[in-house]
């Protein structure tokens, strides 16, 4: 997929241009790509989206789904072979709507705007689709699926419960980050862990055991702040099962299956031990949702 940063990067031809933050790029938003994709075969279709996301640089605290590398991940997935990142300023957001259409989209030749049927844009949020009608373009409306929004999967990330994330992002809920060195303790257990530092701006899941996967493997991941050996810094760590390598400095995505219990300390280091071993078996037994 080709990214670019500024409209003049891109060709200016006929498009079907898809516009939106698209964190999580979960079923609503699938929705509307599908028909930025399929619904004017003559047209070429792009996307544009926004970084950061718009409500952090208004001053809104939200935990982001998915990194803007892996937002693009996505969206190659699902077929966008063109888009358009624009750096979202408090400039950007104090634009009026007509010099939004004006400075972003007619440059690459977009005639039909695809949006979420709540999609705002401009300053105060006063342009809305039918703004887009009256300024010259085509547009298609795409209604909202109920009960899917990434405030909803936000929510059911934050609770632990990826189960029900994953079907409303159509894939499993995601923790990302790059390896580094941890405390090495899971290596002397016989359960050598990857650790991750994740972006502080990601959403992280509740604290807990879960089952997933992470390149290409099960993995077992523990989230929280290790209670057993009495620790207070919150730590990732994916133990990768039949895995033999080094990952550090590596970057990883993994995929949170099932949660399969809270975290806790033992009254021994054998008994941890032996949960361990119990929490790998359920990983091996665990389907991935979706």
């Amino acid at each position: 997929m080709k990214v670019v940063h500024a409209p003049g990067e891109l060709e200016a031809r006929p498009r079907a241009v898809a516009v939106g933050t698209f964190d999580g790029v979960h079923l609503g938003h699938g929705r509307v790509l599908e028909t930025a994709l399929s619904t004017a075969p003559a047209l070429t279709p792009a996307v544009v989206t926004f970084w950061p996301h718009p409500r952090t640089v208004l001053g809104n605290e939200v935990r982001l789904l998915t990194t803007l590398e892996r937002r693009l991940e996505l969206l190659a997935e699902a077929g966008v072979e063109e888009t358009l990142v624009v750096g979202f300023t408090l400039e950007l957001a104090r634009m009026e709507p007509d010099a939004f259409v004006d400075e972003l989209l007619r440059p690459i030749g977009t005639e039909l705007v695809v949006a979420g049927a709540d999609f705002r844009f401009g300053r105060g949020r006063r342009g809305d689709l039918a703004t887009f009608e009256e300024l010259g373009l085509s547009v298609e409306r795409v209604e909202l699926v109920p009960g899917i929004s990434s405030t909803a999967i936000r929510e059911l990330v934050g609770a632990g419960d990826v189960e029900a994330a994953a079907r409303l992002l159509g894939r499993p809920a995601e923790v990302e980050g790059t390896v580094v060195s941890g405390d090495a303790r899971g290596g002397t257990l016989g359960y050598p862990t990857a650790n991750l530092r994740v972006d502080p701006d990601l959403l992280v899941p509740a604290y807990g055991i879960y089952a997933g996967s992470a390149a290409g493997h099960r993995a077992a991941v523990s989230i929280g702040t290790n209670p057993h050996y009495g620790g207070s810094e919150r730590r990732v760590e994916a133990f990768l099962l039949d895995f033999e390598g080094d990952l550090y400095g590596e970057r990883l995505i993994v995929e949170l299956w099932r949660r399969l219990r809270e975290e806790r300390a033992f009254a021994s280091e054998d008994e941890l031990v032996a949960q361990i071993t119990r929490d790998v078996e359920a990983t091996r037994a665990a389907k991935r949702p979706v």
